[in-house]
């Protein structure tokens, strides 16, 4: 992902624009997109600052506080599938996942599926 434009270039924008000059002018002048500048004027006359918005972070697993609801499911049904677990998830508890989530989540825990001989 690209980084935020810098707070002098921010300012340099917004005092070019409030100068009477238009965003997309505003824009060009200073090599950056038109959306950039308009979402950059957006931006501050909803805030009054120029400052960027958070940049990345850390999500919490969705099933991170559904472990033991997982290990459940399969401590019940050995042979379950994963489109079942999901299907189960959805119907007990209204969270809506993806199979690869699912499949993470029970990897993690050691729940892996062996056929036996």
């Amino acid at each position: 992902m690209p980084a935020p434009l810098s707070r002098d270039l921010r300012e340099r924008i917004i005092a070019a624009i409030r100068d009477g000059s238009s965003m997309r002018g505003a824009a060009a002048r200073f090599s950056v997109s038109p959306s950039s500048a308009i979402k950059l004027m957006a931006r501050f006359r909803a805030t009054g600052s120029v400052a960027p918005a958070r940049y990345g972070g850390h999500r919490r697993p969705v099933l991170s506080a559904r472990e033991d609801l997982l290990r459940a499911l399969v401590a019940e049904r050995a042979d379950i599938t994963l489109a079942e677990i999901r299907d189960e998830l959805r119907q007990q508890r209204g969270i809506l996942v993806c199979l690869a989530t699912i499949h993470v989540r029970l990897r993690r825990l050691g729940l892996r599926f062996k056929k036996r001989a």
